[in-house]
């Protein structure tokens, strides 16, 4: 499969794409424009972004077509063995997951625009970029010319977004040996030593906790806006990741932070460890599952802890980013009406929008939430020897190294395989109910000698009690999983 992508007129944002499809063996086939992304559990509806389609035969000759679906389309291919499918998209907008293109970069979100045939998702693909001679491009997909890139299949291809400029500031670093990658664009200077160094820290910090790493290299890709922003998406072995306003401060960089180290765990958990309804992803309709507590929850929780773990975050840095996704649970929804196990089922529904008063939780807060309150359970009961990184690794080796898809009854099976014991509260107060958080989370929270206090209008407090005992557990929970040398203490 071949795809072929230029801009004619940078200002107009349409991208032109020819999609060759060889080899046909039938007198039709079917194309289809996925109708949603991964990382973004709802229905997006791409194709209302082409505004001109045609269809030619291996002789030039234009071939007739309908379309069967919103984003669906029948092309009769009597007599052919080639046809060509040329058309357009506006590429006009800025998040990390879209697609946009101006007179100084291309940022590409294959799943935007690249139609499949049906029936040959898996098939290699060869993309072909018109780019002015002195661009550089950035992207997980290998180079196999100066700008041509090469998919095993469909699904690297959609997973593998792309920037490409002759602005691209680039770092590199490895651990683990693992490539790592950091690309920026945008109207910044980075402190690339700062960079490098906290980057290297929590990617260390991740691979010693999962024991090794799923890819060989890795590419953080950012675009970095005038405007306020906050959005990044898990990749194969990149993450796109959209921030603002560039004023190069600490908030701006405490952001990159902590959205870097989240996208980087779903290397793992959901890239590799993915729940089975989403294994294959089927791209013409929703995928329901109900563990994105599990995907996103998990990860959240884990992206600032690993910053604490790693030294990049001390305790009052990584404090206030729990009491942050602490007030926007019982701010939003400490008396929603909804489980955690019914919210993910309806991400496809409303989960990206404010929606009506006291109906869903987040998958993100409360999940992050319920993941401390397992993590510290296990800590407690086996004083230290168990915890939450031991469901995680068990999930890795059990469905993600092999990439077989878990299920819920998978991941409640290995919780309390972890426990040693039925765990019958934490699933119905936390998982399969609406039981407020309050007491579960403090009980969880005095081990570590800790304290919220919540106020009627969703604030959050986060104390830290003067307990000898206490503070012993708290260190022991945010204790690294590898040693510093003396040189990276000084560092």
């Amino acid at each position: 499969m071949l795809y072929q992508i230029s801009v004619a007129d940078p200002a107009s944002r349409f991208i032109e794409i020819r999609y060759t499809i060889p080899a046909i063996q039938s007198e039709s086939i079917e194309v289809q424009l996925p109708a949603w992304r991964p990382g973004r559990y709802e229905i997006q509806n791409f194709a209302k972004y082409i505004q001109r389609l045609e269809v030619q035969g291996g002789s030039g000759q234009l071939r007739s077509f309908r379309k069967v679906t919103k984003d669906r389309w029948l092309i009769d291919t009597t007599g052919e063995q080639e046809v060509v499918i040329s058309y357009n998209f506006y590429a006009n907008i800025q998040n990390a997951g879209s697609s946009y293109v101006d007179e100084d970069l291309w940022y590409l979100n294959f799943i935007n625009f690249c139609f499949y045939t049906e029936g040959r998702i898996d098939e290699p693909c060869r993309i072909e970029l018109a780019l002015p001679d002195g661009y550089e491009v950035a992207c997980g997909m290998p180079q196999v010319e100066k700008h041509s890139l090469r998919a095993e299949d469909f699904y690297q291809l959609v997973d593998s977004p792309l920037l490409a400029s002759d602005s691209l500031q680039h770092e590199q670093y490895e651990e683990g040996g693992v490539h790592f990658h950091v690309w920026m664009y945008g109207n910044l200077r980075p402190n690339w030593k700062r960079i490098r160094t906290d980057f290297a820290r929590f990617s260390r910090e991740q691979i010693a906790m999962m024991r090794e790493f799923p890819e060989k290299e890795f590419h953080f890709l950012n675009l970095i806006l005038p405007t306020a922003f906050y959005h990044g998406v898990e990749h194969r072995n990149s993450t796109m990741i959209v921030l603002g306003p560039d004023d190069e401060g600490e908030g701006l960089y405490t952001d990159l932070l902590g959205v870097s180290s989240h996208e980087l765990f779903h290397a793992w958990n959901i890239i590799r460890i993915r729940p089975a309804e989403l294994l294959p992803y089927d791209f013409t309709r929703e995928n329901y599952f109900p563990t994105c507590f599990v995907a996103e929850g998990c990860t959240t929780y884990y992206g600032d802890l690993f910053l604490r773990r790693s030294g990049v975050f001390n305790d009052e840095a990584y404090f206030k980013e729990l009491q942050v996704y602490m007030k926007r649970h019982f701010e939003h929804s400490a008396g929603a009406s909804q489980s955690l196990i019914e919210s993910s089922l309806d991400l496809w529904l409303d989960g990206y929008e404010k929606g009506i008063p006291r109906r869903k939780v987040s998958v993100y807060h409360k999940g992050a939430l319920v993941a401390m309150i397992l993590d510290l359970y296990l800590r407690k009961k086996h004083n230290h020897a168990r915890s939450i990184d031991d469901v995680m690794r068990l999930l890795w080796q059990r469905f993600g190294k092999p990439f077989v898809g878990y299920t819920l009854d998978d991941y409640k099976a290995i919780v309390e395989e972890v426990a040693e014991q039925p765990l019958d509260w934490y699933w119905q107060e936390c998982i399969t109910t609406n039981t407020p958080l309050e007491a579960r989370l403090n009980e969880a929270l005095s081990f570590v000698g800790l304290q919220m206090t919540t106020f009627s209008n969703g604030n959050v407090q986060l104390n830290v009690l003067d307990d000898a005992r206490a503070t012993l557990q708290r260190e022991r929970w945010l204790t690294s999983a590898y040693v510093l040398t003396e040189e990276e203490e000084e560092g």
